[in-house]
């Protein structure tokens, strides 16, 4: 039997996740979420796991299936493309969010969604769900969200999700170097530091403190590269002979504000993906939303932020308020994980070593000092 229509009209925002929908519409109407979401599902393929079914929910909302289809990815048939979406349900823009009652509203973002160009506000890869900070007084960070939509629509979704994550990679060890040893970054290290500092002001790390305001602050200069880095005629150059490689390492070296670079033996991220990983192909992401579990029910809404993720964000905001070393949260953030460590690259036995391996050559910048 179909469940009787709620009372109170409550819409679906885009990309909901069917968890979130459901729990604002229990918390409007004073029910328990898990009992509304066995209402409105059926025991598919096992009696141990349930599945919505559209039409139930339909019955519920009011709302056709056509309509929760378009909002709700869950629902749609056939499936969307998984991999071209982040596998953790996020918070998004509060002003966004604003427009939904109920409560907190967790979509399933797209790789290459870190801002709300409408009301300016920085939504970042998934993190500890800490509102993201407004970005009136850097509109280059929005400006290059635009260029981030540019960047996949030429190219398409799975070279710009290993192009941007690859350039997020060289921007957080570029700003570990001591500008002493690379006097070339330095300017763009100043930059991030303000941004960094505007972001997260010194000594109120407590209250202010992700990584994700630490992505912020190099999302511009990552973009920038990250249009060479997923272009497959910039890669070409960049696995060509001498002439096409200084070709390429002049135009990234001025669209990183160092017009002299050249590829160095250590410690050189840029040198270790020309030498390694440019002429192969792009990384796809370890895993989907749709293989991982306990999205499903509104009781296991908030699935990212588990005692043990809050362990470590509560130890990154000790270390990062004494240490104050942006890079690092970075490379150790598990959104670029997948370009840390790919499929063909050498084993390590901890992560921190693998994040050493990144940025070193084996052969071909070798003896460049």
């Amino acid at each position: 039997m179909r469940p009787r229509a709620l009372p109170i009209a409550v819409p679906p925002a885009r990309h909901e996740t069917v968890a979130s929908y459901l729990a604002r519409l229990a918390a409007l109407h004073g029910l328990d979420g898990d009992e509304l979401w066995k209402r409105v599902s059926v025991p598919t393929p096992s009696p141990a796991r349930r599945t919505i079914d559209i039409h139930q929910l339909s019955a519920l909302t009011g709302r056709p299936p056509g309509h929760l289809a378009g909002a709700l990815l869950e629902l749609r048939d056939p499936p969307p493309t998984w991999e071209a979406f982040r596998h953790i349900p996020q918070l998004g823009c509060r002003r966004c969010d604003a427009r939904y009652p109920g409560g907190l509203v967790f979509r399933i973002f797209p790789h290459h969604r870190y801002v709300c160009t409408r009301h300016q506000y920085w939504i970042g890869p998934p993190d500890i769900n800490h509102p993201g900070p407004h970005l009136e007084i850097f509109p280059d960070i929005v400006a290059a969200q635009r260029r981030h939509l540019r960047l996949v629509r030429r190219h398409g979704w799975a070279s710009a999700y290993d192009a941007v994550l690859t350039a997020f990679m060289i921007c957080a060890h570029l700003w570990e170097q001591d500008p002493d040893d690379n006097p070339g970054m330095a300017l763009n290290q100043a930059v991030w530091n303000v941004r960094a500092f505007v972001f997260i002001p010194k000594n109120t790390e407590q209250e202010t403190f992700s990584a994700s305001r630490l992505f912020a602050a190099i999302y511009p200069e990552a973009i920038s590269i990250a249009a060479l880095l997923g272009s497959p005629t910039w890669r070409r150059l960049a696995a060509g002979d001498d002439e096409q490689l200084s070709r390429f390492t002049t135009e990234i070296g001025w669209r990183l504000g160092d017009p002299l670079y050249q590829p160095r033996g250590e410690r050189d991220p840029i040198a270790h993906w020309i030498e390694q990983d440019c002429w192969r192909p792009p990384s796809p992401p370890p895993t989907t939303f749709a293989a991982a579990p306990g999205h499903r029910r509104p009781g296991h809404l908030d699935t990212t932020v588990t005692r043990a993720n809050r362990e470590r964000h509560d130890k990154a905001v000790l270390w990062f308020s004494r240490k104050r070393r942006p890079g690092q949260v970075i490379l150790h953030h598990r959104t670029i994980h997948p370009v840390v460590i790919r499929e063909w690259s050498t084993p390590m036995e901890q992560f921190a070593g693998a994040i050493w391996q990144s940025q070193r050559t084996t052969d071909r910048f070798k003896a460049v000092p």
